[in-house]
């Protein structure tokens, strides 16, 4: 048996990263491979092991090769040889645009202008987004981000049988586009307007002390402990290995810390170990 991950995504988004992370974790990258030699690639034995893992890194765009790679993929999943998915990888136009000034590259697409270059990526990679079983936004990561990220999906033995994570967030930054499930805790008392209070964070004691004393939070966090007893085990019956869950207030500093970390323990009591990250903490304002 095998198990097969296409990373693909916009240039700039971090595939060359995400390529040298998995050469690390033990995974075989094959960078830049035609979608027709993808087929020969699954009959291969490519690590000598009972199991392989095999990167197969597309770091190109268009409506022809876009439609190759998705054949490929299709192929992969028929020849039935073990998992197959799709890593996607994004982030926001006028961050790509930074970084390829930043690097002095030019961009891939040949166009006019990096914008225009971008836009035409995205355009093409629209059908392989679609049927990404794994999108990550890179827009507010550095390579180091990125790198924990991928360790965090990809590292060997999941706890549980699934890769868990938990992130807190402000929803006056957006939502984030790489999660699962979704809850909002607005609803609940707001630590920001008490005064002592304002300038700490949910990781602080006396904000997590106030936000969990709260009648409501309770009857949150008891209701989100039978939901996670019925799904979590649901998901790994049903062949699901990544979970992301994330929690949001309105800037990302108080509420959703105090509880992605109570909904990471809630994950652990069922039999998970679930990584933490709290996106907006240093720059959410309530």
């Amino acid at each position: 048996m095998a198990e097969f991950l296409v990373v693909t995504g916009l240039s700039g988004a971090g595939r060359s990263t995400a390529a040298a992370t998995l050469e690390d974790l033990g995974w075989v990258v094959i960078d830049n491979l035609p979608p027709s030699l993808i087929p020969q690639v699954s009959e291969m034995n490519l690590t000598g092991g009972e199991t392989e893992k095999v990167a197969l890194v597309s770091g190109r765009s268009g409506a022809a090769y876009v439609g190759e790679l998705t054949s490929a993929i299709d192929h992969l999943r028929k020849a039935g040889r073990g998992p197959v998915r799709v890593l996607y990888l994004d982030a926001a136009d006028d961050v790509l645009v930074r970084r390829f000034e930043g690097t002095r590259r030019r961009h891939p697409v040949d166009a006019d202008t990096v914008t225009k270059g971008i836009d035409l990526e995205r355009e093409s990679l629209a059908a392989i987004k679609a049927q990404a079983d794994i999108r990550i936004d890179t827009t507010e990561m550095n390579v180091h981000q990125l790198r924990d990220r991928l360790v965090d999906l990809f590292e060997p033995d999941p706890v549980g049988g699934m890769r868990t994570s938990v992130v807190s967030f402000g929803y006056q930054h957006g939502i984030p586009l790489d999660v699962d499930l979704v809850f909002d805790c607005r609803f609940l008392p707001n630590p920001h307007w008490v005064d002592e209070l304002r300038p700490l964070t949910g990781l602080d004691p006396a904000v997590r002390d106030y936000v969990l004393a709260q009648p409501d939070t309770k009857e949150f966090l008891a209701r989100l402990d039978d939901l996670f007893g019925l799904v979590l085990p649901g998901y790994v019956k049903e062949g699901k290995t990544y979970l992301s869950v994330a929690v949001g207030c309105t800037g990302g500093r108080h509420r959703s810390v105090a509880l992605a970390e109570e909904v990471a323990r809630s994950m652990e009591a069922h039999g998970f170990r679930p990584v933490v990250n709290h996106r907006d903490i240093a720059r959410g304002n309530r």
